[in-house]
């Protein structure tokens, strides 16, 4: 297998393209963990983003995103 470009790859045989969607470049990726409500309930959901590491080197980043599990916006922090 060998790109095209955006997402294309050879599969087995030179006349067959299929396209794979562009994925998140892993050495950006960082992991966000929910903390959970004031109950604990949604404790440890993940989301995935990128970071910039030269803007924010030393900071770790802390958002409110909505907690699909908790069915509420709760704190999730950075972790490794």
């Amino acid at each position: 297998m060998w790109g095209l470009g955006y997402g294309l790859k050879r599969i087995d045989s030179p006349t067959t393209l299929c396209y794979y969607p562009p994925t998140m470049s892993q050495d950006k990726l960082i992991r966000m963990v929910s903390e959970g409500d004031e109950k604990g309930v949604g404790k440890g959901h993940i989301y995935y983003t990128r970071k910039n590491k030269k803007k924010h080197a030393q900071t770790k980043f802390e958002f409110k995103k909505f907690n699909p599990v908790a069915k509420t916006h709760t704190v999730y922090k950075e972790k490794k």
